[in-house]
């Protein structure tokens, strides 16, 4: 690959650990938020109890976790074809 290829996939790599790390703050934020408006409640059980469980939370922590290897990947991938390129 010539020069400009693996900066443009290290590029991608950084821009996806970057939006990775944006979307699971944001979803732990997202869960925060929830259980703090709960807290607000009379009815306190599903707040204590944390049941019925809210996957939409998880899943977007899970996204970004998700999100961060493909970066991870992509600057590996990016680091080795400058190094053996």
């Amino acid at each position: 690959m010539s020069n400009p290829d693996y900066f443009i996939m290290m590029v991608m790599g950084g821009g996806f650990i970057g939006a990775g790390i944006g979307v699971f703050f944001r979803g732990k934020r997202a869960e925060k938020n929830y259980y703090n408006s709960l807290a607000t409640r009379t009815d306190l059980r599903e707040f204590l109890e944390r049941s019925p469980g809210h996957p939409e939370h998880t899943s977007i922590k899970l996204g970004g976790w998700i999100t961060i290897i493909i970066g991870a990947v992509l600057l590996g991938i990016g680091g080795g074809l400058r190094f053996m390129g």
